[in-house]
């Protein structure tokens, strides 16, 4: 019953409702509070100027409610009128519980009717304060809205209820408890007021006295009050309207709006939205039971997340320190290892001193002997003991022959601790489910039969079991940096082969597979020992040797057929590239997609002759491999993330132009520091004759003044009649002959032989720029606002270049 209290009250005072009346939005508000947040409005908003305008819009349209809201503030969803003389802008106030209402926009008329029926102010518009739809009323003003005499009895009722006591209502000051009530007078006495007030004799000697309990309930039972018409104040509700959905009286179907509306008896009505609204009541308290039950469990899941938190913290404190104290212990034992060899190291080097101490004294005292025998001046004498103090001595001296005067023992430790393996696993070190809906997939099996290398590309091809009965959703390929650093994924997806290009020539690398599903991954698989070609093949099919590490040496055959080769190809390593760890977030190569493969970098399959395809080529493979597919080739990009901020990126970043009159430079995505590589860019817009530099540069060139004004960089600026190279600031080779739009510029950087070479149009441009380049050098470009320029990769050498190369 406490619950119900918040129903039962207006949200414009706080109270409890008094002459309760239902607005269009089935919201309940005392007749007093809705006299008070009633605002006027406009002659233009009046119902009569909207009838005058054609509009027929009933005040109960439920659907034009909002179509007449004169507050339409979007956070609120109502504010205040202003902008009239008569309805001056009034800010918002809130009510005792909490409700923004308005407040009176004019003092309400003195009036001969009661406060209840006074006229209200003529155009008149009232808000709810919980829905906060508004309506204008008409004519009747609050007159139009029904009260709702139900509610007043509920209310009545609570109140009863929620009295303890039944107290006398005739005690002046403290009301004593009442033993009795007058079912006639309608009083409740206490025994000192009802000998006082309502004495048995006389008139009074008729009444009946009962119980205040049996009074409580009589007076609950007595008639309740009858609801009135709204528009015929004398008639009672006999009928209800099924179209307006309101009860109504006789006069309302003579002669009111409602007399050619289907009608039905009001006591009908009356049972069958009784028996509607418990039914609606069925569900809703199902509803409310359910979220009581949830409540429960949601209060009782607080408590079990408090007390498992507590308790997996516990474990996982625990199991840290187990590892902490295993650490620990074996620190402990590496330190005494140390120890020893510590200890073994300094006895050997003790007793090498103690032992060539003592020799070295046998030798000086030999020494000093033999000096003194020199003195002597005796001939026969001497030659007595010569003999014997040469062979000593030149015995003496072979004992201090090679390695006795060598350490035994080396300063430096041989033990060498190798914790990556450790760290990688703390790194790893991660929850896992406690409850598998499915187990792991097994452990994939490399098919070595299908396995082979061939120059500094291998393919590895690999199978789940034969028993397996657990699918796997992927695989990932892991291949090292053929140097035996760490393992590195070079492909994820659900193939079962796959071709890495770009390695390094005549190196030695470790592959190893697994699978892996929503549950979890496999195992790795056998580690395979891939090596790569010492040169390029020109000739004819060799064969190279996979080596499983836990099995023997198996041969491979080479080619592959060729129907094995349209496979997802990646390029992770490239024996054009320094790998170095001071790189790590960068890109070496960019994957393009086609439709016959998957990406076209690979430095094989790229340089064939135009038109042929691996998976349409049908010549023996050692035929498609001439002296253009011994330089690498790689397909990259600009690089937005080192460019200057003026630099302006299209084309998938591979068109760049500048949004300054200023030089600004942009670098490529890959690094190079071995191999013979060549690229092009094409002049898109050329105006006002600027002259671009291009190039090669380092990773830390400046980025605002134009290409090779520092020691980072290598370039060759053009404009449209002639061209320099340019290095450190300083200007060499002027060449006649420049560009325009739609030129194209070469950029060929040999490694091999350490040489830097410029193009125009396929044809070269003045000398070899520059020679004697080692490092890591990135593609370069400098141009200001009247240059755009597009960049094309992975492109062969130009021919007059390959042909030299070949004669070399």
């Amino acid at each position: 019953m406490e619950e119900m209290e918040e129903e039962l009250k207006c949200p414009v005072c706080g109270s409890f409702y008094r002459e309760p009346i239902i607005l269009p939005c089935s919201h309940n508000i005392c007749q007093a509070c809705a006299r008070n947040i009633l605002v006027q409005t406009p002659e233009s908003e009046s119902p009569q100027s909207r009838r005058a305008s054609g509009s027929g819009v009933s005040d109960y349209d439920y659907l034009d409610l909002d179509k007449m809201s004169l507050y339409s503030e979007a956070d609120s969803g109502y504010g205040s009128y202003g902008g009239f003389a008569s309805a001056p802008t009034t800010p918002c106030q809130k009510s005792p519980n909490g409700v923004r209402v308005f407040p009176p926009a004019m003092p309400p008329p003195a009036t001969h009717l009661s406060p209840a029926l006074a006229s209200v102010p003529r155009n008149s518009c009232i808000t709810c304060p919980q829905c906060h739809r508004s309506l204008i009323l008409d004519d009747r003003g609050l007159r139009g809205f029904p009260k709702n005499r139900v509610l007043e009895g509920v209310i009545d009722r609570y109140q009863q209820s929620k009295a303890a006591a039944l107290k006398c209502q005739l005690c002046e000051k403290a009301p004593k408890e009442a033993t009795v009530m007058c079912e006639q007078c309608d009083v409740f006495y206490c025994d000192p007021c009802r000998l006082r007030c309502h004495p048995p004799r006389g008139p009074l000697a008729k009444h009946r006295l009962v119980p205040p309990a049996q009074g409580r309930v009589s007076r609950r039972l007595s008639p309740r009050k009858v609801s009135t018409c709204t528009d015929h104040e004398l008639e009672n509700h006999s009928m209800y309207c099924v179209q307006c959905k309101m009860p109504v009286c006789y006069q309302c179907l003579e002669e009111g709006k409602h007399s050619s509306h289907e009608v039905k008896a009001l006591g009908a009505m009356w049972k069958l939205h009784k028996s509607q609204l418990s039914q609606a009541l069925n569900g809703l308290s199902d509803r409310a039971k359910e979220a009581k039950e949830f409540l429960v469990q949601l209060r009782n899941m607080v408590q079990q997340i408090q007390e498992n938190s507590v308790e997996f913290e516990a474990c996982l404190v625990a199991q840290c320190d187990a590892l902490i104290d295993a650490l620990n212990r074996r620190k402990a034992q590496l330190l005494a290892r140390v120890n020893k060899e510590h200890e073994h190291k300094l006895k050997v080097v003790r007793d090498q001193i103690s032992h060539c101490t003592v020799k070295l004294r046998q030798t000086t005292g030999l020494m000093e002997y033999c000096l003194e025998v020199i003195k002597e001046n005796d001939p026969s004498g001497f030659l007595q003991i010569s003999d014997a103090l040469i062979r000593r001595v030149h015995l003496t001296e072979d004992q201090w022959g090679k390695g006795t005067l060598t350490p035994r023992m080396t300063t430096d430790f041989d033990l060498s601790l190798d914790n990556s393996p450790l760290l990688q696993s703390i790194h790893q070190l991660d929850f896992v489910q406690m409850k598998t809906s499915s187990p792991v997939p097994a452990t994939p099996i490399l098919q070595l039969e299908e396995c082979c290398t061939h120059n500094n590309s291998a393919t590895l091809s690999w199978k789940q079991p034969p028993l397996s009965t657990v699918p796997a959703e992927g695989y990932i390929l892991e291949l090292d940096d053929g140097n035996g650093g760490q393992f590195r994924e070079v492909y994820v997806g659900k193939e079962t082969m796959c071709t890495v290009d770009g390695l390094h020539f005549n190196s030695t690398y470790n592959a190893r597979i697994k699978a892996f599903n929503k549950t979890g991954v496999s195992q790795y698989s056998k580690t395979l020992v891939l090596q790569t070609s010492e040169v390029a093949d020109k000739g004819s099919h060799k064969e190279k040797r996979m080596k499983d590490t836990d099995s023997e040496e198996q041969t491979v055959p080479f080619p592959v057929p060729s129907e094995r080769l349209p496979l997802r190809r990646m390029s992770p390593f490239s024996s054009t590239l320094n790998l170095q760890p001071s790189f790590p977030r960068r890109s070496y190569f960019d994957f393009r997609s086609s439709p016959h493969q998957l990406s076209l970098h690979s430095s094989l399959q790229s340089l064939n002759a135009p038109g042929c395809n691996f998976e349409t080529q049908s010549a023996p493979y050692s035929q498609l491999v001439d002296i253009k597919k011994l330089l690498a080739v790689a397909w990259f990009a600009f690089d937005p993330g080192s460019a200057h901020s003026d630099i302006i990126f299209s084309n998938d970043n591979l068109t760049v132009t500048c949004s300054s009159y200023d030089d600004r430079v942009v670098l490529g995505k890959t690094g190079f520091s071995k191999g013979v590589h060549y690229w092009e860019l094409t002049v898109d817009r050329y105006d006002n004759h600027p002259d671009p530099a291009f190039g090669v540069a380092r990773n830390n060139v400046m980025k605002d003044v134009m290409l090779g004004k520092d020691d980072k960089a290598w370039a060759m600026y053009v404009d449209n009649n002639r061209s320099w190279f340019m290095h450190n600031n300083s200007h060499t080779n002027r060449t006649e002959g420049g560009i325009t739009k739609g030129a194209t510029i070469g950029v060929l950087l040999d490694l091999n032989r350490k040489t830097l070479t410029f193009f125009i149009n396929d044809e070269q441009q003045g000398p070899i720029a520059f020679e004697n380049v080692e490092g890591l050098f990135f593609p370069a470009v400098s141009l200001n606002r009247n240059v755009q320029v597009t960049l094309h990769t992975g492109i062969p050498v130009p021919d007059c270049y390959s042909s030299r190369a070949s004669i070399a």
